[in-house]
């Protein structure tokens, strides 16, 4: 059973910058890809970005494509998303998630694991 803890959440004012972190445990993190879905009120959560198993491969969804970053330490096991030029669209909560697979993956299926969520709250 893998456990992921985000932190890093909080408010920050349009065009700012967050980096929220992922602390894995249980599990053999390095096997697996990694990636970050937010929630938004009133909306169905979405795929944000993803990383494979080596962190040599990465995808992102269009709206943080060039803003966004994730990364990974296997030796920490953990994952990171670098979050620049927020805009108040980008308020939501954000979950980190593992893997079935190593590949970049898009979609909730492919993720057996589940953090409990951090908020993000950008100010206009």
């Amino acid at each position: 059973q893998v456990q992921l803890v985000e932190s890093g959440g909080g408010l920050v004012q349009a065009g700012g910058s967050l980096s929220l972190s992922c602390a894995a445990s249980g599990g053999t993190f390095s096997s697996y890809g990694m990636g970050w879905f937010r929630q938004a009120p009133g909306k169905e959560r979405e795929f944000v970005a993803a990383i494979s198993w080596s962190g040599g491969s990465t995808s992102y969804a269009d709206s943080v494509k060039g803003r966004f970053t994730i990364s990974r330490d296997n030796a920490k096991n953990t994952v990171n998303l670098q979050m620049n030029s927020l805009k108040p669209e980008d308020t939501a909560v954000y979950y980190c998630a593992s893997s079935y697979r190593t590949s970049t993956r898009y979609a909730e299926r492919d993720y057996a694991y589940w953090g409990q969520g951090t908020q993000v709250t950008v100010s206009s």
